[in-house]
């Protein structure tokens, strides 16, 4: 039989308990060593996502495993990608490509007939590396969803992939968390944990050392080391929106923060790492608006994040009061921007004749640009480069979204791209929208749109270097505190 590519797989004992972030830290470690790393996830639910160099879609976590893999994302990092876009729907994505819809019941049914296109994306990976770092999903001790499995145990049994269950202290119960996570298994499952991490401890870890050999006695498996918590992990993107909580927190040390941005949260919220480069400006207050409050009435800025069901969230919108927020800010002189869906909300209408993100119909815009979608047509997956025209500045990015925005704003675009004119702005230029998720990336750019609203001097921040040097951080983080050649060794016998 031929010799299988060492794999190792990290199973949580909930979700965000750091599943992702440690891959993230391994993958650039291993790679620092000089092996040929690949990040693996074989499903994943999360409206915050990716696009490819070759135009499909996964999740975000995995397109940042790939940079500290240092390699480019694909498609087979995360073959099977679900994006939610009610409490009970998500469209389904295999392979980078939108597939279907399915409601939670009918998406149990389909997983089974998932594993084939799962296995050969692994399969592919693993031709091309000396190692394949696989992250789970949720718990393998959720029962109720064991039946046709392919996030957890599932996966882990079919590749035949050692797994190494991860706790997190930080949220309290880790060692029944653990304990009570081994006693669910089946006996096949269990054979395959060869280990587990204790992830995010705050203190002096010898004050958890009565609690390993519990932990290990119950687990059938050691302890493989303590984790410190990270604190850097706020400058890498996060996996979901439960990335949001607190994420007013700056990310970068500063008391003369002079530009306010407040930012709604919606409740389909999506590729909101968007703000993560306007978070890490000293000078930025980035405050996220939480249901039930006011818009603050000092921002200097409102900008209308991504969603993934662009009429849901506009209803909800309203329903929070924002819109009146918003209005009530552009008479004080505000600016106001909107990113993908935020900026089909900024139009006059917003047509879903066919019912691509829910009920079909048609919604009133918020009114503040000349502009009209109709969500119709194959979704664009496309990264873009080109210019801002007021600036000249460069930008780059992706665009992710379904259908088209058209009408007399069009006249007036925010950006110039490859394949045209992009993006709408109002007369008196307070007023803008744009497609392009990433566009604050760009240091030139943001500090040129930033300027524009507070007279400020050129900042020091090169952002892709802060996330290069956050992972390599990262790195040494778990290099001090795990025994990478006993995982190595773990990962090799399989």
């Amino acid at each position: 039989m031929a010799a299988r590519t060492p794999s190792l797989m990290l199973q949580g004992t909930g979700s965000h308990v750091g599943k992702s972030l440690l891959v993230a830290g391994l993958c650039r470690a291993y790679a620092k060593r000089g092996l040929k790393v690949r990040p693996f996830k074989a499903q994943n639910m999360s409206n915050n996502a990716a696009v490819t160099e070759s135009g499909a879609e996964i999740g975000r976590a995995q397109a940042l495993q790939a940079r500290a893999a240092g390699v480019p994302p694909s498609s087979d990092m995360n073959p099977v990608l679900l994006k939610p876009e009610s409490e009970t729907g998500a469209q389904i994505i295999i392979h980078g490509r939108l597939s279907g819809k399915a409601d939670a019941r009918a998406y149990h049914e389909l997983k089974p007939g998932l594993m084939p296109a799962v296995l050969e994306s692994f399969a592919r990976l693993s031709s091309e590396a000396d190692l394949v770092l696989a992250e789970g999903a949720g718990s393998p001790a959720e029962v109720n969803l064991r039946r046709g499995d392919i996030a957890n145990m599932g996966f882990a049994l079919a590749a035949r992939v050692p797994v190494l269950l991860v706790g997190d202290i930080e949220r309290g119960g880790v060692i029944a968390s653990l304990i009570g996570t081994a006693s669910l298994l089946e006996a096949d499952e269990r054979a395959l944990v060869k280990g587990c991490i204790i992830n995010k401890f705050r203190g002096d870890p010898s004050l958890f050392d009565d609690a390993i050999p519990v932990i290990e006695e119950g687990l059938g498996a050691p302890c493989l080391g303590i984790v410190p918590y990270f604190e850097a992990a706020g400058l890498l993107p996060a996996e979901d929106a439960v990335g949001l909580d607190g994420a007013a927190t700056r990310l970068a040390p500063g008391s003369g923060r002079r530009i306010r941005i407040a930012v709604p949260r919606l409740a389909r919220i999506a590729n909101f790492d968007d703000l993560d480069p306007l978070r890490a400006e000293p000078d930025v207050d980035l405050t996220i608006t939480e249901p039930g409050r006011a818009l603050p009435g000092d921002a200097d800025l409102v900008l209308l994040p991504g969603s993934k069901s662009t009429r849901a969230d506009l209803a909800y919108l309203r329903a929070q009061g924002w819109d009146i927020d918003i209005s009530a800010h552009l008479r004080r002189g505000g600016s106001l921007l909107g990113l993908c869906g935020g900026y089909q909300m900024l139009g006059r209408t917003i047509a879903d004749p066919d019912g691509v993100e829910g009920g079909a119909g048609s919604s009133e815009g918020l009114g503040h640009l000349d502009v009209a979608t109709e969500l119709a047509g194959e979704k664009r997956l496309e990264a873009v480069s080109g210019r801002e025209l007021e600036s000249g500045e460069a930008v780059s990015g992706y665009e992710m979204h379904m259908g088209a925005t058209e009408g007399p704003g069009r006249a007036r675009p925010l950006l110039e791209l490859a394949h045209g004119p992009e993006g709408a702005r109002s007369m008196d230029g307070k007023v803008a929208g744009s497609y392009v998720h990433d566009l604050f990336a760009a240091d030139g750019f943001r500090h040129a749109f930033l300027s524009r609203l507070a007279e400020r001097q050129r900042g020091v921040m090169d952002w892709d270097s802060s996330v290069e040097r956050t992972l390599d951080a990262l790195a040494r983080h778990l290099e001090d505190a795990l025994d990478l050649d006993r995982l190595l060794e773990i990962a090799r016998d399989r």
